[in-house]
C-alpha cells in the first residue's frame, strides 16, 4: 500500500511523458509531410511571420518560430528547472548514493558523443554542433519504455528519468556557456538582481504568483536582450519557487476540521448562492489550502500537461519540417556524424561507463535491472529529438544551411536509436544476466 502511494506520482509522470512522446511523433510526421507537400511554402511562411508589439518609440517583433523557441521553450525549461529542484531536494537526486547511478550514465552519455563528434568532424564551420548529441528526449524514450509495459522494471524507468534530468542540466549549462551571443553586462546584472530579489523572497517564505509572473517576464526579456539565451532564465526562475509548505499536515487537518464545523453551523440560504458566513468559510478553506500546498509541486503539476501536450508538440511542428528534396544541398558528413554520435556515442557511452563504475564499486545498480536493460536504455538515450534540434538551431544560427542537415541527422539517429533500444529491451527481459550475477 505504501509503495503504491509513493509510486503513483512517478507513474502518472511516466504516463504523461509517454503520451507526450506520441504527440511529439505525430507532430514530427505532420511537419515533414506539410514541409514537403505542395503547401510547403505556407509551412515556411507561417513560422517566419513576424509577431510583436509596435508603438511609437518602441518595437519588439520576432518571427513566430522564435516566439516558440525563445518564448514557449522558456516555459519548457522552467518546468525542467522545477523538476531538477524537486529531484535534488527530495527526489532521486537528493543524496550521493541515489545520484551516482544516473550521474555516471549521464556523464557517459554526454562526454562520449561529444568526443565522437569532435573526432569525426572535419569541417571547421560545423564544429559548433558538438553539443547536439548530448541530451536525451525524455518524452520519446519514456514512451517506448511504456510500450514495453511490465517487461521492464519500474527502477529502469526511474533510472532513465533521473539520468535524462542530469542530461538536461548538462545541456542547459552548455547552452548558457557556449551557445549565447555577445553579452550586455549591464542588462544581465539587472536580470540577476531581479533573480536575487526572487530568491530572497523565497528564502523568507514569501511567494506570490503575480510577483513571480511580473518579475519572470522582466527577467526573460532582459536575458533575451543581454545576449544570454532566454531559456536559461526559465531554469534560474524555477529555482526561486519554494518547495516547502507554510503549514504541516497536522495543522492543516486541524484547520480543515474547524472550517468544516463552521460551514456545518453556518446559515444556509434558500436561493442558490452562498450566505456571507459560507463565503467567509470558503475563503478560509482556500487560504489554508494555499498554505498547505507546495508552490513548486503545484506549479509543476499545473504546467506539466501544457508543456507535454501543447508546447513540445508545437515546437516539433515548427522545427521538424525539413525539406527533403534533391535541390537541397545537405552536408552529408554532418548528417552521418550526428547519426553515429546519437547511436554509438550514447549506446557505448552510457553502458560502458555504468559497467566500469559498477566493476570498481563506485555505483550500486538495483538488482532487478539487468545489463541487457542498461544497454537497451543506453540506445534509447540516443533519442535526442527536442533538445538536440533546439541546440542545433542555436549552434548554426549564423550558418542556417547546416540546420536542415543537423535535423535530418537527429531524426534518423533518433529513429534508429529507438528501434535498437526497443529491440534489445524487447528480447532482453531475461534477468539471468543481472548485475548481481556480474559482480
Amino acid at each position: 500500500m505504501i509503495r503504491k502511494i509513493f509510486l503513483t506520482p512517478f507513474q502518472k509522470f511516466v504516463k504523461i511523458e509517454s503520451f507526450s512522446g506520441i504527440l511529439l511523433m505525430l507532430s514530427t510526421v505532420l511537419a515533414l509531410i506539410w514541409a514537403n507537400s505542395p503547401l510547403g511554402d505556407s509551412y515556411r511562411e507561417l513560422w517566419q511571420y513576424d509577431i510583436g508589439i509596435v508603438t511609437e518609440g518602441f518595437e519588439f517583433k520576432k518571427p513566430l518560430i522564435l516566439w516558440i523557441n525563445d518564448g514557449l521553450m522558456a516555459i519548457f525549461f522552467f518546468l525542467i528547472g522545477l523538476e531538477i529542484k524537486r529531484e535534488l531536494l527530495i527526489g532521486e537526486l537528493n543524496s550521493t548514493r541515489k545520484i551516482m547511478f544516473p550521474l555516471v550514465g549521464a556523464l557517459g552519455g554526454m562526454v562520449v558523443p561529444v568526443v565522437f563528434f569532435l573526432v569525426l568532424n572535419q569541417n571547421p564551420e560545423t564544429v559548433k554542433g558538438w553539443g547536439i548529441p548530448m541530451a536525451t528526449d525524455i518524452a520519446f524514450s519514456l514512451a517506448i519504455l511504456n510500450v514495453l509495459g511490465k517487461r521492464v522494471p519500474l527502477s529502469l524507468k526511474i533510472f532513465l528519468t533521473a539520468f535524462a534530468i542530469v542530461d538536461d542540466i548538462g545541456a542547459v549549462l552548455v547552452i548558457a556557456l557556449f551557445y549565447s551571443g555577445t553579452i550586455n553586462i549591464m542588462l544581465l546584472l539587472i536580470a540577476l538582481g531581479l533573480l536575487v530579489v526572487l530568491y530572497l523572497l523565497s528564502y523568507k517564505g514569501y511567494y506570490s504568483k503575480f510577483v513571480m509572473l511580473f518579475l519572470g517576464v522582466a527577467v526573460w526579456f532582459l536575458f533575451l536582450k543581454s545576449g544570454i539565451h532566454p531559456t536559461v532564465a526559465g531554469i534560474l526562475l524555477a529555482f526561486s519557487i519554494p518547495i516547502r509548505q507554510k503549514i504541516d499536515t497536522s495543522t492543516f487537518l486541524t484547520q480543515l476540521e474547524n472550517v468544516y464545523n463552521d460551514i456545518k453551523t453556518s446559515s444556509i440560504l434558500q436561493t442558490p448562492i452562498l450566505s456571507d458566513e459560507q463565503i467567509v468559510n470558503i475563503d478560509d478553506l482556500q487560504d489554508w489550502t494555499l498554505k498547505f500546498r507546495s508552490p513548486l509541486q503545484h506549479l509543476e503539476q499545473s504546467l506539466h500537461g501544457w508543456v507535454a501536450y501543447f508546447i513540445i508538440p508545437i515546437f516539433a511542428l515548427a522545427n521538424a519540417g525539413v525539406l527533403i528534396d534533391s535541390s537541397v544541398d545537405l552536408d552529408t558528413a554532418l548528417v552521418i556524424n550526428i547519426i553515429i554520435c546519437l547511436i554509438l556515442g550514447k549506446g557505448i557511452g552510457v553502458s560502458s561507463l555504468v559497467l566500469i563504475a559498477k566493476k570498481i564499486k563506485i555505483i550500486e545498480v538495483p538488482s532487478d535491472i539487468s545489463f541487457k536493460e542498461i544497454i537497451g536504455v543506453s540506445f534509447l538515450a540516443g533519442i535526442g529529438f527536442t533538445m538536440a534540434i533546439f541546440i542545433a538551431s542555436l549552434a548554426f544560427a549564423t550558418h542556417p544551411e547546416y540546420v536542415d542537415s543537423a535535423k535530418i541527422g537527429i531524426l534518423i539517429g533518433s529513429f534508429i536509436s529507438a528501434i535498437i533500444g526497443y529491440t534489445i529491451l524487447r528480447i532482453g527481459s531475461d534477468k539471468t544476466d543481472s548485475f548481481k550475477h556480474t559482480s
